[in-house]
């Protein structure tokens, strides 16, 4: 079977990676442009076109799919489906029927719970318990195709953004071959239950020490790695990389209860957090006890102000 693939991150790169290692035929890759990255804002190119170049895949970047060239591309590519998996641009009708047997999207949710751009750190702001991927048949609408197939796997106390990506990568690696292979019957979604997982913001990650422990302690989790939860200590950021949920204390929200080697105890409006990990605004993530080494961060101290 011959096949397009268009994806951008290191999670679309799983997925590219495992079709290659089955057997299928890549006759082209989509990937977005290069973007402006790190300090020095050089123009860095995607984890799948990485992959594409070291594995001398065909490779292509455009800036939509809508021109009448870019399709004309695709349509010379002969494939049978496309898989798309986090690509970032948006399929035009004309593209979703080149593929002889349509376009098929990797979506990290158990749909239609969190269609949209966010859905590992909605679910985890969210307490989901579960999450999963589906493998979807992809239509015009935003992540509201036929549901071909589903896999779940739950979500632990101690699961981060980044610990739930590397394992649903490699689930939905796994789910499109299964799809691939089995060609599994359509089902219609349940549009009325659908939520939408909205792009993550930075404000999203402030801290409001008035919210619940276990609110914050999700928060921490759904940040991780980026954009990292934090708080005000100083006038400057601080960053916190995990919290595990305490009973309460009485003193005020954001106030520190304790500052000892195995974490810094934060009051907050239902409970207290335990923050073994944090990281100073220009500095290393460190832990608790190395960090305090070299900080003034003591008992009595109110974050947030």
């Amino acid at each position: 079977m011959k096949l397009i693939f268009a994806g951008t991150p290191e999670f679309a790169a799983t997925a590219l990676d495992y079709l290659v290692q089955t057997g299928y035929e890549i006759g082209l890759v989509l990937t977005q442009p290069d973007r402006p990255a790190g300090r020095g804002l050089r123009a860095l190119p995607s984890a799948v076109k990485n992959f594409a170049m070291a594995h001398q895949l065909p490779l292509a970047q455009p800036l939509s799919l809508r021109e009448p060239d870019v399709q004309a591309i695709l349509r010379a590519a002969d494939a049978d489906a496309m898989i798309v998996v986090a690509y970032g641009l948006i399929l035009p009708a004309a593209v979703l029927g080149i593929p002889a047997r349509g376009c098929y999207n990797i979506h990290a949710s158990l749909l239609p719970r969190w269609r949209g751009a966010a859905p590992i750190q909605r679910a985890l702001l969210a307490g989901d318990v579960e999450t999963g991927i589906t493998i979807m048949q992809m239509d015009a609408g935003l992540d509201t195709g036929a549901i071909l197939l589903q896999e779940k796997i739950a979500i632990g106390d101690a699961d981060t953004a980044q610990s739930l990506h590397d394992r649903l990568a490699q689930l939905g690696a796994h789910a499109i071959v299964r799809a691939l292979r089995e060609n599994p019957s359509p089902q219609a979604q349940n549009g009325a239950s659908a939520c939408y997982a909205e792009k993550i913001t930075k404000a999203e990650a402030l801290i409001d020490w008035s919210r619940s422990a276990i609110e914050i302690s999700r928060q921490v989790r759904a940040f991780n790695p980026a954009p990292g939860a934090s708080t005000v200590w100083n006038g400057t950021t601080l960053k916190l990389w995990h919290a595990e949920v305490l009973a309460h204390f009485p003193c005020a929200p954001g106030t520190i209860v304790s500052a000892e080697p195995d974490g810094v105890v934060v009051a907050t409006g239902n409970g207290a957090v335990r923050v073994t990990e944090l990281q100073k605004a220009g500095g290393k993530r460190m832990a608790a006890a190395a960090f305090l080494a070299g900080s003034t961060l003591v008992r009595g101290l109110r974050l947030g102000t």
